[in-house]
Order: structure tokens, then sequence, then C-alpha cells
């Protein structure tokens, strides 16, 4: 096997910032126990914003990006892994303290590594990717309410920034749960879609972006937020007595404006859900759920296919809100 590939390559300098893709050999890996050939990678919003400028979560340079990446082992000095076995990675920081998946070969640390579902392909993993590994932790977490809390069961759902990665797939694994769920977006032409997914009902964005009241309407047993800001702050404010809402993303803001007394006059649980530092075997879970869950010839419907060239060039999209759907990386393009 050749040790020459293709890999985008992130360099910074002073104020300035430049991204590449270049040849490399294997000689670029200053450390890990196992070659990977990747066979797909994806774009997530944390991808897009380290393609823009390193987002402050790169740490050294020069640097390959992707957070995540699915594909065969080539070479291993782990007895946990051998040539030939098909692996996924998403998590751990790859991509950000490590090289990432926007490489034709990456060599990475055993422990980063999970063996893939035998029911699902390499190209299915990365449908999938961070974005959908997020989704099952969030429903998993909402689940919870009725298994981990023994509370009610849950009945009522809302997913906001359903037409992204996290939340379209939110929907798909929350309505299997058998959930009733609502989905909020400023795509109301993608309202079909959504239903499709397992949507119940679609809610304007706009409905979300006012002033939230100290207390409003109890709504929704569970909430999946993806967007964080004013969004997070009304459906805080909606959630029914013991409700949990579980919190992943910042799309729309980083700032949370909102009072106690959801918390403690309903006992509404904030989750905070992380994608990137959990134990191994948490993430051997949520992967051995995936052929549970997934529908993946729905999901396919919407995916976009990119090379490493390609990719640099839509980026800017998903940062713009102008994505849908999932974006797939073919590093055999």
């Amino acid at each position: 096997m050749s040790d020459k590939f293709k890999a985008i390559v992130l360099n910074q300098s002073g104020d300035k910032f430049s991204r590449e893709v270049k040849n490399l050999d294997t000689s670029f890996f200053k450390s890990g126990d196992v070659l990977v050939k990747v066979d797909y990678s994806g774009l997530n919003y944390k991808d897009a914003l380290i393609l823009r400028n390193g987002a402050k979560l790169v740490k050294e340079y020069p640097h390959i990006p992707g957070v995540d990446f699915s594909g065969q082992v080539k070479e291993s000095d782990s007895p946990d892994f051998k040539p030939g076995d098909d692996v996924v990675v998403n998590g751990s920081k790859v991509g950000e303290l490590y090289p990432g998946g926007y490489s034709q070969l990456v060599k990475v640390k055993s422990e980063l590594l999970i063996k893939k579902p035998k029911s699902i392909s390499n190209k299915n993993a990365m449908i999938l990717g961070t974005a959908g590994f997020t989704s099952l932790l969030c429903a998993f977490a909402i689940k919870a309410r009725e298994e981990l809390l023994l509370g009610e069961k849950v009945k009522d759902v809302l997913v906001t920034g359903a037409t992204g990665g996290v939340g379209s797939i939110a929907i798909m694994v929350l309505s299997k749960f058998g959930y009733k769920v609502s989905a909020v977006t400023g795509k109301k032409d993608k309202s079909n879609y959504l239903k499709e997914l397992g949507a119940s009902n679609i809610i304007d964005r706009k409905d979300f972006e006012g002033e939230p009241r100290v207390l409003g309407k109890s709504l929704w047993d569970g909430v999946v937020d993806t967007v964080g800001g004013t969004i997070l702050s009304n459906a805080i404010s909606q959630t029914r007595h013991s409700g949990i809402v579980a919190a992943c993303g910042n799309a729309a803001n980083i700032k949370l404006n909102t009072t106690v007394m959801p918390f403690i006059i309903r006992g509404v649980k904030l989750w905070g859900i992380d994608s990137v530092m959990l134990s191994k075997k948490r993430r051997e879970f949520i992967w051995s759920q995936v052929p549970n869950f997934i529908d993946f010839k729905l999901l396919e419907k919407n995916i976009k296919i990119v090379n490493l060239e390609g990719l640099l060039n839509i980026f800017p999209d998903m940062l713009n809100g102008k994505t849908f759907g999932r974006i797939l990386v073919d590093l055999s393009k």
C-alpha cells in the first residue's frame, strides 16, 4: 500500500490562515497505533467552523480536520484491531487535537476507534455521522424521563433546527420511540420531508424568536434543541413539569436568557449533550442502537456527496444556513 495520500491541510502563521488540499505521506502522523484507509467523512457545523478559521479548537498546525470518519484498518499495532476491520470514529477530539477524517489515510489511537456494526455500511455510518450520533444521545436523554427518572411517559416532543443534520435524524428516532414530534424550522418548503421523517406538526421558527415568557404554556415533555439562544429560551419556558430539554447546539446563539422558574417550579431538566468526551462504552452503546432506529433509505434521499475540493467550496453554505440534509465526503474521489 502506498504511503502517499491526499488530505485537507489547515495552517496558520500569525494572522494568516490557510486551507488547501495537499499530497502527503504517512510521516505526517506523529502519533497513533492504527492506520485507517478512510472511505467517508461528513460535514458537521463544528467542521465548518474549523475550516473557516480553526475556531480556536485546533491547537497545533499543520492540521488535518474532520471530526468523524468511517473506513478500514490497514495497519495496526493494537491487539484490539486487525487489518480489514471496518471502523468508525466520532468525537474524542479527532479533527481538533488529533488528525481527522478529511484525509485518504489517517493514523489514530486505537482507544478512539469503534468497530462498526456489521449491519450498516461505511457509507451509512457517515450518513449518520456525528450529527446522527448526537441525535441518538438527545433522544435517549429524553427517554430517560420515563426510564431513568421513572417519570410519566413522554408524549409530545419539540425539535428545533429541524432540517439540520441533528434535528432531522432526531425527528426520525423520536418518532420511532412512539412520541408525537413537532418540528421547528424556518424552511417551510421542507415540511413534507420533515413529515416523512416522522414529524406530526411543523412550527414556523418565527414563533420561537419573540421574547420568552418566564413560564409559557406547558406544551412539551421533551425538547431537542440544536440552535440555542432565544429559541431555546422559549422552548424551556414551554416545557411541562419534569420535562427534559436536551441542548446540543448553538447555531443561533451561545447565549441563554432564561430564569430559574422553569427549573424550580416545573422541575424542568436542562440536559447538556456532548458527543466528544464520552466513554468508549457509551459510544459503543449508541452505535449498537443505530440499526434499530435509523432508516438509511429515507436519509439517503437527502444527502450530497462531495470530494475534498468540493468540501472547501461548500462549507461556507453551512455557516450561512444554506445547507440541507447531510453532506458526505467521499475520499475515493
